[in-house]
């Protein structure tokens, strides 16, 4: 499966269309205007619906049959305003700029509103809910199991677990991508709270703040990203004790704990979603960073059309005919949503890692955990560890518990 399929298959499962898809509506009696556009073409647009706009894309005014420039209906260049409006709207005006950019000539595109709208509500009501959510559901979950603590008596040795290299890999991830979350909430969260509780200039004066941090910052990350993937992807490919590991539940719900490598299953499932959703947020990233230059969203949609897959969900027929602007808007669309669903799935990876598993934070604090913790959470892992540290003669070095 494609990264571009299954990011588009996490939008649909989301229950976001973003007006991709629209049915048809019935073709409405003009004769009353005499063939103009009428008060239900208007409201069938405002209602994301599509409307046939051939009746109308075609009037841009005719020179030839213009009245003359001195009578009364006389026009200049031959067409009224509202005919030349539709050339403008409908990319049939000739239109030059001194700005050669690939936007510089659309003056008129119809997705701003969506967009709006979408950005507004569902966006920041569904995105508020999910992130709150996942905190309350920790925090319900941990009063309810309480910490999971190291089982067996602690032996006073540690065994390496990263190396430094790999937890700075980790850590620069780790920190970039807080504070790229933290300054994309300030951003999109801004107009709607802050302006209201600090005012306009201190949020003037943090949006862009926000907005250099995150674009810069953002380098960091996908190179970061680049770091782990190359550090661990070998030890995150599937296999047979993952299923186990599943079926158990971790040994999150219970005591004991199923065996597993050097990563188990679900450290593997959130390895590959930072994985596949930080490529996928670093690539509409990339879009907005170079505006008009990196066009995805047509090209995905004629591939789902070609492929059925979008009337095979119930889509019907995607848009492949974009505005370079709307372009730019399903970017930041999707850098948003992806970054949302990242987000809470990082929030549970940091609860589990500090205050939901004794000695768990140690293997990125230290790099050096209880050799009993090792044991409980990685059995075969830590099985394999001691046999070449034996082999080698190193043994274990003894250091204070890891807690």
């Amino acid at each position: 499966m494609s990264l571009r399929l299954l990011l588009f298959v996490l939008a649909t499962m989301m229950g976001i269309s973003f007006g991709w898809a629209q049915e048809a509506a019935p073709k409405p009696d003009r004769s009353a205007t005499g063939g103009a556009q009428t008060l239900e073409d208007i409201m069938a647009r405002q209602r994301g619906e599509a409307v046939d706009n051939g009746f109308r894309s075609g009037a841009t005014g005719d020179p030839d049959s213009a009245a003359g420039l001195a009578q009364q209906l006389g026009t200049l260049g031959g067409a009224s305003d509202p005919e030349l409006w539709r050339a403008l709207r409908f990319g049939s005006a000739n239109i030059t700029a001194t700005n050669n950019g690939p936007a510089a000539t659309t003056l008129i595109q119809d997705g701003g509103m969506r967009w709006l709208q979408f950005r507004e509500g569902p966006l920041l009501t569904y995105g508020g809910y999910l992130l709150l959510g996942t905190i309350v559901l920790l925090a319900v979950f941990f009063l309810i199991r309480g910490r999971i603590r190291i089982d067996g008596e602690k032996t006073g040795l540690t065994i390496e677990r990263f190396k430094p290299v790999e937890r700075f890999g980790h850590w620069l991830l780790a920190g970039s991508f807080i504070l790229l979350g933290i300054t994309g909430l300030i951003t999109l969260f801004g107009r709607k709270f802050l302006i209201p509780a600090f005012g306009h200039e201190t949020f003037a004066f943090l949006a862009v703040g926000s907005k250099w941090i995150h674009n810069n910052v953002s380098w960091a990350f996908m190179l970061a990203l680049v770091m782990v993937f190359v550090f661990w992807v070998v030890h995150n490919l599937p296999s047979r004790t993952d299923i186990n590991w599943l079926l158990k539940g971790g040994g999150i719900f219970t005591k004991g704990h199923p065996p597993a490598k050097k990563f188990n299953a679900g450290q593997k499932l959130i390895f590959w979603s930072v994985i596949i959703l930080g490529a996928s947020i670093s690539a509409s990233g990339l879009a907005l960073l170079f505006p008009f230059e990196l066009n995805m969203f047509a090209a995905t949609f004629a591939k789902l059309n070609d492929f059925g897959i979008s009337a095979a969900l119930g889509m019907g027929e995607l848009r492949t005919t974009l505005a370079p602007h709307e372009e730019m808007q399903y970017a930041q669309l999707w850098h948003a949503i992806v970054s949302f669903v990242l987000m809470a799935i990082i929030l549970a990876h940091i609860y589990i890692g500090s205050v939901g598993m004794e000695g768990a934070y140690d293997a990125m604090g230290t790099g050096e955990v209880e050799l009993q913790w090792a044991r409980e959470h990685h059995s075969i892992w830590a099985a394999e560890e001691e046999a070449r540290n034996a082999a080698q003669g190193s043994g274990n070095r003894a250091t204070t518990p890891a807690e």
